[in-house]
């Protein structure tokens, strides 16, 4: 039996992120993963987005990123797009890059901070006791750690196996996806008819003006709608040419499939994401439609989240009641998702009544007001944990600014690269004491003389000192004092030394 901290069920973007937050803070992590490399077959998420961005570059790695994919005013709502190039952020656009080049990024990142993968394997149960848990694997084999995070997908055998309740929406639609050759070149780009939305594009494209212009050559990818729900078994090619004809009238001569899959619109969120040393993340804790592409972006901040809280409580720094704010914080995040996933998908539907509506709703997000406050949402900048009264900043991601130091100019996610927690001293460089956190908050003296502006909130008072936490969200704000300073050092960052 290995011992490790922490075990991870699942090498998806959600899992490798969380190992990687650990593997900064000198945590002993392991992933367990069913596929042998890293290969992903199919088209699943298809981007980033401007708060996930942020937080590649908190880590010093979102240019490895940016590098593979392809910037662009992605966020939108239903078929609405939603320009956030004006908002206050570094990254104020999304990022096309399929599923598969950021799942391959990630693995490389974890890679060079030495995180194993025991692939070939997957977990199969686990039994969890007062000092940590015994993790069987499909080989027969075990390991055992302080505590198991499932990361391993909507079908969870973690959550399963802790017999956490997976509540939500039952399917309304149903959707085919699949990679194809064609005897015929179908309308390449997305199509709405009174049978549903169905699309076609192929791996290669550029993006033009704002517009997505497709490669001439090689296979097609497809997405169409199906005229029933519920299938249990797994969509063939007969069942694709049969959508395909019922949308289109013809099925485009398909033949000779790469993959074929399907989704749907089934909502469901766990009604716990903790049971004792067992903690969910990803789409083990919430499935939705994936309109909108907020489902990967959802589970990397899940990932962010949870990431530095294990840790501190893992090395003893902070007590165990740490680790309940990871569902406080992130269950209402992700059930806020379902309910604007489940409203687009209603807005996407094609009868003249929700035409209608899709008009208005279009008319409405033109408005400067709503478009910001929607796209703040879509995007991941406008996430407010409820951290209490205070300050707009508490609760809310720290921009990143670009700080005079003694030692010369920093931007603030610079000082996030190593995931520890950052003391920001904008006043008097003795205005400030925290010596007895000193081993765990690093603190920096800066001057910053710029505006402070919020997505979608806008301007807000400049204030005197900031902290701000390994995920980049700001836990205590100083006003021209220091009080509440010291509690929130110890609610965050566990007892004085």
């Amino acid at each position: 039996m290995t011992d490790h901290d922490v075990v991870i069920a699942g090498a998806g973007s959600t899992g490798l992120m969380l190992a990687g937050e650990l593997a900064l803070a000198g945590v002993d992590v392991a992933i367990v993963e069913r596929r042998p490399d890293q290969k992903l077959s199919g088209a699943r998420a298809l981007g980033l987005s401007a708060r996930t961005l942020e937080i590649l570059d908190q880590r010093g790695i979102v240019d490895r990123f940016l590098a593979a994919g392809r910037v662009a005013q992605v966020t939108g709502f239903a078929v609405t797009r939603l320009d956030i190039s004006d908002f206050p952020t570094r990254h104020n656009y999304g990022l096309a890059l399929r599923q598969k080049h950021i799942e391959r990024l990630l693995a490389e990142w974890i890679g060079e901070l030495a995180v194993p993968i025991y692939r070939s394997r997957e977990v199969t149960g686990f039994a969890q006791d007062d000092a940590g848990v015994t993790i069987g694997l499909s080989d027969g084999a075990s390991l055992r750690a302080a505590y198991l995070v499932g990361c391993d997908g909507g079908r969870s055998v973690v959550r399963k196996a802790a017999g956490i309740a997976f509540e939500g929406w039952d399917a309304t639609t149903s959707n085919i996806l699949a990679e194809a050759e064609m005897a015929e070149e179908p309308p390449l780009g997305v199509h709405r008819t009174a049978h549903g939305i169905h699309a076609f594009g192929r791996e290669d494209y550029e993006i033009q003006g704002g517009q997505i212009v497709f490669a001439t050559e090689g296979p097609i990818g497809v997405m169409v709608t199906e005229k029933s729900v519920g299938a249990a078994a797994e969509p063939t090619l007969s069942d694709l040419r049969e959508a395909l004809v019922a949308a289109c009238g013809t099925d485009y001569g398909i033949h000779s499939p790469t993959w074929i899959s399907r989704f749907s619109d089934a909502s469901r969120q766990a009604a716990a994401y903790r049971k004792g040393r067992v903690f969910l993340a990803g789409d083990a804790a919430h499935v939705h439609s994936p309109v909108g592409g907020q489902g990967l972006n959802t589970g990397v901040q899940d990932a962010v989240n949870l990431g530095w809280k294990l840790a501190r409580v893992v090395k003893g720094t902070s007590p165990e009641a740490l680790l309940d704010t990871y569902q406080a914080e992130r269950h209402p995040v992700a059930a806020r998702v379902l309910r604007m996933t489940m409203a687009q998908v209603a807005l996407q539907r094609t009868d003249d009544r929700t035409e209608a509506l899709r008009d208005v709703m279009t008319e409405i997000l033109g408005m400067e007001e709503p478009r910001k406050r929607i796209a703040a949402e879509m995007s991941g900048l406008g996430i407010h944990y409820d951290l209490g009264e205070g300050h707009p900043l508490v609760g809310r991601r720290m921009p990143d600014l670009d700080l005079a130091t003694p030692g010369g100019s920093v931007r603030v996610f610079a000082l996030l690269h190593e995931a520890r927690p950052v003391l920001l001293n904008l006043g008097a460089s003795d205005s400030i004491d925290v010596a007895r956190w000193s081993d765990r908050v690093e603190t920096v003296t800066a001057r910053y003389d710029g505006s402070w502006e919020l997505p979608a909130l806008g301007p807000v008072a400049a204030p005197t000192a900031v902290l701000i936490r390994p995920d980049g969200y700001v836990a205590w704000v100083g006003e021209g004092t220091q009080d509440g300073l010291y509690d929130a050092m110890a609610i965050w960052f566990g007892p004085p030394a």
